[in-house]
Order: structure tokens, then sequence, then C-alpha cells
């Protein structure tokens, strides 16, 4: 699969979303981030936000929930207009349940991995699911710097992909810049969140340009891609 640039209007200006959006237009998902101050120490914004950006652009949502309780929310973010719902293995109550619920409501289910947590626990789990997402910072706060240190999991986690044949999307959240993106692809993300690597740029959808040639770069001399 080319690589995803999913803009993450974190980074963006919330007081002009819907022009926010529009400035990137090229890019494949518009990444959407949900805190709630519980699960991250940090508040963003709800449904009626996405529900509102929905309507004032063409590029797919991808809604981030870092939320406490993702079980009884994450639906209405479909039903506001999300195409794609990611849940945190950390806070769903039934992960698999929740992942075919998702599904049932027609977007794609996504699970999300905090830094510290493996995952080789949930490798049974993964048929169920449409993308998995590695944070590459603790979640909670945009402008965070790259974790090396979650290449070797990226690297297992493309290696499960494979061992069973999935068609399931890698995303990589955190850190991610024209300095850090060949690596993440290199290592097995084909799906990647930039906030302010693209909305800290003077031309937004040039950014996003330049980051999609730099994956595609990255991803076209890695062993895993080369392998299959």
């Amino acid at each position: 699969m080319a690589a995803q640039i999913n803009p993450s209007i974190l980074s963006a200006d919330f007081a002009r979303l819907a022009d926010e959006a529009k400035a990137v237009e090229g890019a494949d998902w518009l990444h959407v981030d949900v805190m709630d101050n519980h699960f991250v120490p940090n508040l963003t914004l709800g449904v009626p936000v996405v529900e509102s950006l929905a309507r004032a652009t063409d590029t797919p949502l991808d809604c981030h929930l870092m939320i406490e309780a993702p079980d009884r929310w994450a639906p209405q973010y479909v039903e506001a207009g999300a195409g794609s719902v990611t849940f945190h293995a950390e806070a769903a109550a039934a992960p698999v349940r929740l992942a075919r619920e998702i599904r049932a409501k027609g977007a794609r289910a996504s699970m999300a991995l905090k830094p510290a947590t493996p995952v080789e626990p949930y490798e049974d789990l993964l048929p169920e699911l449409d993308m998995l997402l590695i944070m590459t910072v603790e979640p909670g706060f945009g402008g965070q710097a790259f974790l090396d240190i979650m290449l070797p999991k990226i690297r297992r986690t493309r290696e499960l992909i494979r061992k069973h044949g999935l068609e399931l999307w890698l995303q990589v959240d955190g850190g991610v810049s024209a300095s850090t993106i060949e690596r993440c692809a290199d290592a097995g993300a084909d799906v990647f969140v930039a906030g302010s690597a693209v909305y800290g740029a003077s031309d937004p959808a040039e950014a996003v340009r330049a980051l999609r040639t730099q994956a595609d770069a990255g991803t076209a001399k890695a062993s895993w891609f080369c392998d299959h």
C-alpha cells in the first residue's frame, strides 16, 4: 500500500478549522485527536466539532479517541461522520466487541497502543482491526519529540501483520516529521500522522506532498516491503 499522510488538526488553528482542513485537501485523512482530560492530561474537542468538520471537508476523518470508556463513546463518532475510529487498548473494556461495532456502523476500526504497551498480547485480536496505531510519543500533547525506542516495536508489529497475512494498516503518531518519517516507513509503518510538521509549515499542502515522497522512499527500500 502507498504511504498515507494524515495531518493532525491538533496543530491547526482551532478558530479556523474549516480553512485548515481545506489547506491539506491533498491528504489521505484528516486526523482528529479527541482528549477528555482523564485518559490523557489534555482536553480538546468532541462529537459536535467532528460533525462540523465532516460537513466542512471532503477529506475523510480519522478520529483518535484518547478517552476513558471508548466502548460507550466510540460509536457516536462514526455517527458524527468519522470514517475511521481509533480506541486505546488501555481504555477499552471489550476491544473485539467495540471493533466489530465500529465496523458494523460503517467505519474502519483501529486500536492504539501507548509507548509502554506491548503489541504481542494483542496478536490474536489483530484480524478484528483495520488499523493499528503505535504511539511514538506519550499521548496527550502535540509537538513532542519522536521516541526512537518505538522503532523496534513498529518492526515487531509489521512482522506480526506479515505472519498472519493481514491487510492491516500500521499507523504511527507522534513526532513524525521530515527527519523521522523515513525511519518509520523503513520499520514498517504505512500511515503517518503529522501535526506541526504540516501545520507549522508555510505551505501545509506542500508539506503533505513532501512527507509522502519521503515515506514512499523509505518504504521502497525497506526489507519488509521488498520481501513481499
